[in-house]
Parts: structure tokens; C-alpha cells; sequence
């Protein structure tokens, strides 16, 4: 397609010419339309006002005195100002005989694209005007697509606030009570919604599982995953399936639906609530914290990262819990969480943390790690955090 068909397919331009004075308002009509405009024409400000509410113009083509007021241009400086609140995309260029220094300076200021004074010359003012008409739709295009995507963020948001709320549903409302354990729970996506996932699963009359994952990422896809693992864990979970073939299984389903470069850390606990024995396996998982007597023990070893190893298996390993036990259960975005200089809250704060906290119920050590991790951070969170604080009565 050549230069010339482009052209011949644009929309004629039509401008609105306001002049209370008849022959100025001919002569613009008859000059316009010899150059391919369609041309309106009005004598007053009102009037200008009335046709642009009415019908679209590409140009407004305006003297700045009218009837009340011959010389100050006060008159046209207000139209102006009321154009822009109308449309302020839409060009506006001053064509008057009484102009000053000064006057074009308020013009330019109230939103006047261009300044030309009476008498004019054809050629000159020809081309100002197809400058701003060029610009102008340059302006109206910009403005529509900043408003389509405007909406389209907007419909976005909407649309990832009903994720999260779907997500969040699909998350313990309400945590079970078991015998001889008081839990507590963080859950703070970094984004709207999250790649962690925990639940705390009621497992016949006297068992609990005990879970918590972290897909590797974060947002949408993301979450998609892990609701993808958690619809496949929850499935499996039961009194009757040790955690290491709980792993095992999921592992085997995540590797066939999984994309690459994806992988999904997990730690699964099994407790029995008659004989406090916590069997369990970590999948690729920061290792939960436990703090006995002062002392912290690392619940390590399992196996690899969930949707790596299509025949991957994973250890399993029991511990007794004890009176006074705190198991503390934390994905990256605690750990992980960074200040101002780029250093890490890590595990050695967090076990700080832990240390003489023994008198503190379950929720109020919560508080107190989440509260530690915000400071430090000073901000928003970069990654997804979730916490599960488990302590023994």
C-alpha cells in the first residue's frame, strides 16, 4: 500500500471554526474546504461548547474576543479553559487580531496548541493545522489505548483478587484442634496470590498431617501449580499412608503434569496424637525448626524436589515429641526476606528467635517471628512466606 492510498483512507478532518465576525468565518470555511476539511461554524463561546458536547471534532479553530469583550481576550481564555474540561485531547488553536505577548502566554498555558494572528497566510496556517489535527489523533489513539489497558489492569485485578480469594478458600479456614499441640498459622502472598501452600489435615480419630510446599516462583502460575499439588496431596493423605509414600505418589503425578524448569519443596508429617510420634519426610524443604530444651534440632533428609525425579523416592524418619517442644515450619519468604542492604533475615535470626520463647502460646510466637520478619524487611516481601508454628502442651 502506497503513501498516497494511506492517505486517501484517513478521515477527513472537521474543525470547528468560532468568529463572531461573518466574513473571517466565510473565508476560513472557504479556504478549509478547498483543502479537503469539513468545516462547522458558530459565533459564540457557548455555542463552541454545545457542538463539541454534541459531535467530535479533530480542531477547534477559535478567536479569543466575541461580543462582551473586543480586546482583553478574556473571553476566549475561559473557552479555552472550558474546551480542555470537555476533551483535553482535542487541539484548540487561536486565531485573533488583538494578540500580545502576554495573552499568548495565558492561552499556551490554559492548553492552546498554536497562536496565529490576523491577518493570516493561507499556506502557514494550512499547515499548522494539519500538524495538530496529526497530533491530536496521535493524542485521542494514545488516550484510548491507555484507557483500554487501564481497564484491562483493572479487569486483571479483579480477576487475580477472585484467584486469591478462591486460594484462600482453599486454605484451613479454621485450624483442626488435635490433642496435646497448639498451632498457629502466617500466610502472606507477595504477590496476589501465592505459590506456598500448608494445611493441617484432620486424619481419622487420631492423626493429623502436618504439610507445608513452596513452588519455585511466584504469581499465577505459581499458584495454579500448587493448587495442582494440593488437589493431588489431599487426595492421597490418610492414616493409613506413611509420608514417605505420600511423596512418593504425589512426586509421580506432579512429574507428568509439571512444566520445565518447575519443582515443588514439600515437607509432610504424619502425628500420631496417642504416642506424640511425628513420622515425616522433606522433599527438597527448608528443614523445620525444632526447639527442645534450648537446644534446636533440624528435621533433615527425605529426598529430592517434588516434579524433578519421575521415580523418585524418599526416606522417612519418626521423632518423639516432647512437652514443651516447639516445631516451627517456614518456606523461603521468611528467611529469605531482605532489607535495605540486600542482607537476609535468615535462619540464624529465626532461631533467635526461638530461643527463650518457651512461655510464648503458639499464636504469640507467631506474631513475634512475622512481626521480626516485617521490620527487618522494612517493605513489601519479595517471595511468598508462610509459617506454621507447632507447640507441644
Amino acid at each position: 500500500m502506497n503513501l498516497a492510498n494511506v492517505q486517501s483512507q484517513a478521515p477527513i478532518p472537521r474543525t470547528l471554526i468560532a468568529d463572531d465576525q461573518p466574513d473571517i468565518a466565510a473565508a476560513l470555511h472557504l479556504l478549509l474546504r478547498e483543502a479537503g476539511y469539513q468545516t462547522e461554524a458558530v459565533t459564540t463561546p457557548a455555542a463552541v461548547l454545545d457542538a463539541i458536547k454534541q459531535r467530535e471534532f479533530d480542531l477547534v479553530l477559535i478567536d479569543l474576543n466575541y461580543a462582551r469583550d473586543t480586546t482583553s481576550g478574556q473571553e476566549g481564555l475561559d473557552l479555552i479553559t472550558n474546551i480542555k474540561k470537555l476533551d483535553s485531547t482535542l487541539p484548540v488553536v487561536v486565531l485573533t487580531g488583538w494578540g500580545t505577548v502576554e495573552l499568548a502566554v495565558e492561552a499556551m498555558h490554559r492548553g492552546v496548541h498554536d497562536f496565529v494572528q490576523k491577518p493570516w497566510d493561507n499556506h502557514a496556517l494550512l499547515k499548522i493545522l494539519r500538524n495538530q489535527i496529526e497530533q491530536g489523533r496521535a493524542r485521542r489513539r494514545q488516550t484510548d489505548l491507555d484507557q483500554q489497558r487501564h481497564q484491562e489492569g483493572e479487569k486483571i485485578q479483579q480477576e487475580l483478587a477472585e484467584a486469591r480469594e478462591i486460594q484462600r478458600a482453599l486454605l484451613p479456614k479454621i485450624l483442626p484442634r488435635f490433642d496435646g499441640l497448639d498451632i498457629a498459622v502466617a500466610w502472606k502472598p507477595a504477590q496476589e496470590v501465592s505459590g506456598d501452600y500448608f494445611d493441617l489435615l484432620r486424619l481419622g480419630d487420631h492423626h493429623a498431617g502436618i504439610c507445608i510446599a513452596d513452588v519455585a516462583g511466584k504469581g499465577m502460575s505459581a499458584a495454579l501449580l500448587m493448587s495442582n499439588v494440593q488437589a493431588v496431596l489431599k487426595s492421597f493423605a490418610s492414616d493409613r499412608i506413611a509420608p514417605s509414600e505420600l511423596c512418593t505418589r504425589v512426586n509421580s503425578v506432579v512429574c507428568k503434569n509439571i512444566v520445565p524448569n518447575r519443582f515443588i519443596s514439600c515437607f509432610y508429617g504424619l502425628f500420631d496424637t496417642r504416642t506424640s510420634k511425628l513420622s515425616y519426610t522433606n522433599a527438597g524443604h527448608y528443614s523445620p525448626l525444632l526447639m527442645r530444651a534450648g537446644e534446636c534440632l533440624r528435621l533433615t533428609g527425605g529426598g529430592a524436589v517434588l516434579g524433578v525425579l519421575a521415580n523418585g523416592t524418599y526416606e522417612q524418619y519418626e521423632i518423639e515429641l516432647q512437652r514443651g517442644d516447639c516445631l516451627v515450619l517456614f518456606t523461603d519468604g521468611v528467611t529469605e526476606a531482605c532489607n535495605a542492604e540486600g542482607r537476609e533475615f535468615g535462619e540464624d535470626r529465626l532461631q533467635d528467635l526461638l530461643t527463650g520463647a518457651q512461655e510464648l502460646t503458639a499464636d504469640e510466637l507467631r506474631d513475634r517471628i512475622m512481626d521480626a520478619v516485617n521490620e527487618f524487611s522494612d517493605g513489601p516481601l519479595y517471595d511468598d512466606a508462610t509459617l506454621i508454628v507447632v507447640r507441644v502442651n
